[in-house]
């Protein structure tokens, strides 16, 4: 699902409307589009928990707040793994011990279905059981189970973390969903598994294991390239349904989206040499543009009596905001960019928060999107500036 119909999704009076949201590992009040609109669609859910590294702008509004342990004091990977031919992966170990009070996410998942009594404890016991006679009873055992109750699929990740979990070495009880995913690999790919030197799932399974600098998991030949594209003959169809529809309508569509109210566009998430994704809440690391500087051209700050480093007044349809102006040759008239990675409510010393910055999707509006994906428009937002 799109990230900018979640709002909607919940803001209806449809009877299968979301009632209640988990959100972990991510900051949506602050990195989705119209933050204003999701502020008040996570105040109309019923239950909102947020599992999460640090204290976010979404976590302030949930109702439970679970902190996890960092990427340093757990077991955790990367899936962007296919490349060609040699396929990486690589599962990497903990190096710190975890803060006090905080727990890995398959722990807090866990202990939230153990208290929902989600799973029958006859099915862990047998399993728990298998676990300890060896890899290939509790093969067989996991594949009874599964074909007498199709939900043992759905609950492979808890299964495995409970049973086969314990058995793994250098409490790498977190790794264990991946002897799932060693099986259709062998099953699929076996050639290509045994060039990379695993001669079943249980050693590849293993090698992730202990493969503490990553392993390489297939090896592919140029013979096998085109056995990834899956449509009819391995050949890949050009023609798109839904962009010729587009395509037609060209002629109609209009090409302009200012207007006298709103005669800029603004680049809502500049990137640039100070700035970086929002998982760095911290500003101390930023030596330069402190506040995130609005850019325009020479000729917007003439025609709309802008000087350099005096603040602006930035408006959209959505919101209003404050920036410092910088006077940048490099932007076209009819133009200007506010940087990504600024705008969130860190702590202050006095245990109050500070934002520095714009937080962009306070200006950004949710239906300002593609039409096909939901991707919002946000190089592309219409706004008024002025001097504040």
């Amino acid at each position: 699902m799109p990230c900018n119909v979640i709002a909607e999704e919940i803001l209806t009076d449809h009877p299968d409307r979301f009632r209640a949201m988990i959100i972990e590992s991510s900051n949506p009040a602050h990195s989705l589009a119209d933050s204003a609109a999701f502020a008040q669609a996570l105040a109309a859910l019923d239950l909102v928990v947020v599992i999460d590294i640090a204290l976010t702008e979404t976590g302030c509004q949930a109702d439970y707040l679970l902190p996890a342990a960092s990427q340093f004091e757990k077991w955790e990977a990367t899936f962007f793994t296919f490349e060609f031919p040699h396929n990486t992966f690589h599962l990497r170990a903990p190096i710190l011990d975890p803060l006090p009070g905080t727990l890995p996410e398959p722990e807090i998942y866990a202990r939230i279905v153990r208290e929902l009594n989600a799973v029958p404890r006859g099915r862990l016991t047998l399993l728990r059981t298998a676990a300890r006679l060896g890899r290939a009873p509790y093969k067989l055992a996991f594949a009874a189970l599964a074909a007498l109750d199709k939900s043992t699929f759905a609950l492979a990740p808890h299964l495995l973390y409970e049973t086969l979990g314990p058995t793994l070495p250098d409490g790498g009880r977190a790794g264990a969903v991946l002897w799932a995913r060693a099986q259709p690999i062998a099953k699929e790919h076996p050639a290509a598994m045994r060039r990379a030197g695993h001669r079943s799932a249980d050693a590849l399974f293993d090698a992730m294991l202990g493969g503490r600098s990553g392993i390489t998991f297939t090896e592919d030949e140029y013979a096998d390239a085109w056995n990834y594209v899956p449509h009819p003959g391995h050949r890949i169809p050009l023609p798109i349904p839904e962009l010729l529809l587009l395509l037609a309508d060209l002629d109609t569509t209009r090409a302009v989206h200012t207007s006298d109210d709103f005669p800029i566009v603004l680049a809502a998430g500049q990137c640039r040499a100070f700035t970086a994704n929002t998982i760095f809440r911290d500003n101390t690391w930023r030596k330069r543009y402190q506040q995130g500087t609005l850019r325009v051209s020479p000729h917007d700050a003439e025609q709309l009596g802008l000087s350099n480093g005096a603040p602006a007044q930035i408006t959209t349809s959505r919101g209003t905001a404050q920036a410092v102006v910088e006077i940048d040759d490099r932007l076209q008239p009819g133009h200007a960019a506010l940087p990504n990675g600024f705008g969130l409510d860190l702590p202050t010393a006095s245990g109050e928060t500070e934002r520095t910055g714009v937080a962009l999707n306070t200006l950004t509006d949710l239906t300002w999107r593609d039409p096909i994906a939901g991707t919002p428009w946000h190089k592309h937002v219409p706004a008024r500036i002025q001097p504040a």
